[in-house]
């Protein structure tokens, strides 16, 4: 005798840990892997400002790929744009919602960089890592 199934629905944390889950990471890694973009938003994450301050806050950075990556973080709706007409610098920039929850994996990849890749240049970086770390 066998006993019957009963489908039961998915619950969220189920659907995302099943295997199409890789479209999902190749968007996250392909949205960290344009340089600038993690720095910027990490740059927000201290909060609302306008193009100068943030390029106070990610140095090296040039006005035009700034002004390129605040673009494509604001059409991908990681960034709101808040525009103060008569303002010298009238338009300032934030954190959307979704940004600030891209923040948790962000923080959580920078505190383990910080704990597991060493500094470029550092006699570290040029041995392996030792077995405990």
């Amino acid at each position: 005798m066998t006993t019957p199934q009963h489908s039961q629905p998915v619950r969220p944390s189920e659907r995302t840990q099943s295997t199409d889950g890789s479209p999902a990471i190749t968007r996250a890694f392909a949205l960290l892997s344009r340089r600038w973009n993690g720095l910027i938003l990490m740059a927000l994450a201290k909060g609302p400002a306008d193009v100068a301050q943030i390029r106070e806050r990610v140095p090296r950075i040039s006005d035009r790929m700034l002004a390129q990556r605040l673009q494509e973080l604001t059409a991908i709706d990681l960034i709101a744009q808040d525009v103060r007409p008569g303002r010298s610098s009238g338009t300032r920039y934030a954190l959307s919602p979704h940004g600030k929850a891209f923040l948790i994996p962000l923080a959580v990849l920078f505190l383990w960089a910080e704990d597991h890749l060493p500094a470029s240049g550092s006699p570290a970086s040029d041995q392996p890592a030792s077995p405990g770390h």
